[in-house]
Parts: structure tokens; sequence; C-alpha cells
């Protein structure tokens, strides 16, 4: 009899125990509703920490909201707020798991309740999607601010929050780049890419990048830009990826197939062109590489690279024909060197208005003022020569010339 009455007795203590816990949830949700959050805060974590309210889907839903107003109350922005933030965003993932990831139950409803600005306050979400609007405006707050740390781990809260976004999954993706966190820039542009009805070009281009800059890996950026071409083939940018990347892999006929490929398609491109002439000249066709060195200074008279190589493959012809002057006997000197040396002059004067508009385009670039000297010295012209000299002098020092 004792021990059924000392039974009975545990289990009202137990029952007390219990329903004091429940008291302590119900009461923490009315401090939340009154705005006590530190209140209401100290109550649930206390409930988290009970056996069986601490089993309850609803007591981390609860405890989710709090976080979520104290986070949107929080105005410092700080690594703190951001930690605040993702506490908040654990609590509510725990609610959805202990719901066992069924979006239909009424508290996974709430849970993914949206926001909709026009609606009163009594009906709009606490959950997820109040923390991401929450999270978004911090993280715009700290892009404008120039803060890009900050800024990156509002839009990766955000972004975790709801990945179907991909307008906040973008922006994680560009800031993690912009502050060199490689592998979460991967994360959330790799995301993108398999969104099916979203516009996949800018994605693959920082995706692209990051391979072959960041990571140094051209087989990867190639796979990228061939499977982006796929999807895009007429898209020019990655056009001139793909090219420069077989390039980059030493992978000549592949390159020269998509190149004429790319050409037909835009005939005036004068990067696909300067690869075109970098091919040929590989190839030991220097006539044709000067050929598509001219015809990209014809679409672009701008075109630094296009007048550079067009000029050094002119160079390149007029010293050839010196070193053989040099090397003739005395014999052919005397009958073929006038010949020659003249034929070695027009060349020079061809490279000539190429280096000059380089020099135009890269005013500071003090290899090309040199260049630009000797051939107006070969070519007798005294007062351009002395010109280039002082500016080289200006640069260089007076003593440029025994360097």
């Amino acid at each position: 009899m004792k021990k059924l009455i000392l039974s009975l007795a545990l289990m009202g203590i137990a029952a007390t125990v219990a329903f004091g816990q429940k008291k302590v949830v119900r009461s923490a949700e009315r401090n939340l509703r009154r705005g006590n959050l530190e209140e209401a805060y100290s109550e649930i974590k206390s409930a988290v920490n009970d056996e069986e309210t601490g089993s309850e889907s609803e007591t981390y839903f609860i405890k989710g909201k709090i976080e979520t107003q104290m986070f949107e109350a929080d105005s410092s922005n700080t690594q703190e707020t951001v930690s605040l933030g993702r506490e908040a965003e654990s609590s509510f993932m725990t609610t959805f798991e202990m719901e066992g990831m069924d979006s239909t139950t009424n508290i996974s409803e709430d849970l993914f309740k949206e926001v909709v600005p026009e609606l009163p306050a009594s009906l709009q979400g606490e959950g997820v999607y109040r923390l991401k609007n929450a999270s978004f405006n911090k993280a715009i707050e700290k892009y404008e601010a120039d803060d890009m740390e900050l800024s990156f781990e509002f839009f990766s809260l955000a972004a975790d929050l709801d990945p179907k976004d991909t307008s906040i999954v973008f922006n994680a993706g560009y800031t993690a780049n912009m502050i060199g966190n490689t592998e979460a820039a991967k994360k959330y542009f790799t995301h993108l890419l398999d969104i099916d009805e979203y516009n996949k070009l800018n994605a693959y281009y920082f995706l692209i990048q990051i391979a072959s800059a960041e990571q140094n890996d051209p087989e990867e950026a190639y796979r990228l830009a061939t499977e982006a071409r796929e999807l895009y083939p007429e898209d020019k940018g990655l056009a001139e990826f793909e090219i420069q990347l077989l390039l980059q892999l030493d992978k000549m006929d592949e390159a020269m197939v998509s190149i004429e490929k790319a050409l037909e398609n835009d005939p005036d491109n004068p990067a696909i062109r300067l690869r075109y002439g970098y091919l040929k000249e590989k190839s030991g066709d220097m006539e044709g590489a000067l050929e598509e060195y001219k015809r990209t200074v014809q679409a672009d008279p701008e075109f630094f690279e296009g007048n550079y190589y067009a000029g050094a493959i002119y160079l390149d012809k007029a010293r050839n024909i010196i070193t053989e002057v040099n090397n003739l006997s005395d014999e052919e000197w005397e009958a073929n060197s006038d010949k020659m040396l003249a034929e070695a002059d027009s060349l020079y004067e061809e490279a000539l208005p190429y280096f000059t508009k380089a020099s135009e385009l890269q005013p500071d670039n003090t290899d090309i003022m040199e260049i630009l000297f000797q051939i107006h010295t070969r070519l007798q012209n005294e007062a351009m020569a002395e010109e280039y000299n002082q500016k080289l002098s200006d640069i260089l020092g007076a003593d440029w010339l025994e360097r």
C-alpha cells in the first residue's frame, strides 16, 4: 500500500513538473507577443532543456520565432547578429525535422508561411521567411556600407533558408567571390545550375573564372565552358572562353575547329580573330597570322593586341632580313644587300603605324616606346627618334640605352 501511494505521489510530481514546463512554454509565447524578448528567450531555453517539452516541435518553433525577432531587433549587424540568425535557422530546421520533414502538418505550414506586406500582422508568417527577409535586409545594408564580409554572411543565411530564391542565392555567390571565399562562391553558383528555368549564364561565367583563375584548373573550366555553350550556343563570351582554354590546354586542333565555327557566327570578333592568328603563327603560317592580326584592327582600330601583334610580325620579318644580310658573303653582299635592306626598311615602315597606335592605347608602356625609338632610328627619322629618347629618359633615366 505504501508503495502504491509512493508511486501515485511520484506520478503526481512528474505531472506537476511536466505541466509546469508546459506553462513555461506558454509564458514564453506570451512574452514573445508582448515584446519581452529577453524574458521569453530565457523561458524557452529552459523548456528546450526539459526532457518532455524539449522533445516537442512547438517548443523549437517558438524558440526560433523569439530568436528571429531578436535577430530583427539587433541593429548592430555584427558577426554576433549572424550567429543569432544561424541559431534561429537551426531552431526552425529542428522543428521541421521533428515534424518528420512533412510540409503539410499544421506546424510546418506555419513554419513556412509567407510574409506578405499587404496582409495584417496577425496573418504574417513568423518562421523561415520572416528570418530570410530580415537577413536579406541586413545583407543589403552591409553591401551598401561596403562591408562585403558581413554582407556575404547575411546573404548566405538568407540563401540557405530559401535556396529557391535565385536572386538571393546569386548574391550569396557574388559576395562570396568578392571576398575570396571560393568554396562558398562555388557552392551557391553551382546550386543555380540545378534550377531548370533559371538563366544560368552569369553563374557559368563566375564558375569558369573561379576554376581557371582562382583554382588553376583549366580542365574544369573547359568542362564548364563546354557545358554552358550547349545551353547558350550564341554567346560570344563563352566562345572566347572555350577557345582560350583549349589553347591553354594545348588542344590546338580542337581550338582551330572551335575558332572557325565561332567566326562563322561572329566574323568581326577581334578576340577570336587574334586567337586564330596565334594558331596560324604557331603553325608557322606567318602570312596567315599577319592577315588575322590586321583584320582585328580593321574590326576595331582601338584593339591593342591586334595592333601590337601585327606590328610584331612586320618587325620580325624585317629583323630576319637584316640577319640574312649580315650572313651574306662579300659577293652576295655586293649583289643583294641594297635590295634586301630596302625591303627590311619597307617592313619597318609597315610596322610603324601599328606600334604607334599601340603606344597611344598604352602610353606608359616603355617596351613599345623602345621599339618605336629603334624603328625611327633605323629609318633615320631623327626628330621622332629623339622624341622617344626624351620620353624614355624622363621615365627610365638618361642612361636607359645602356641598361
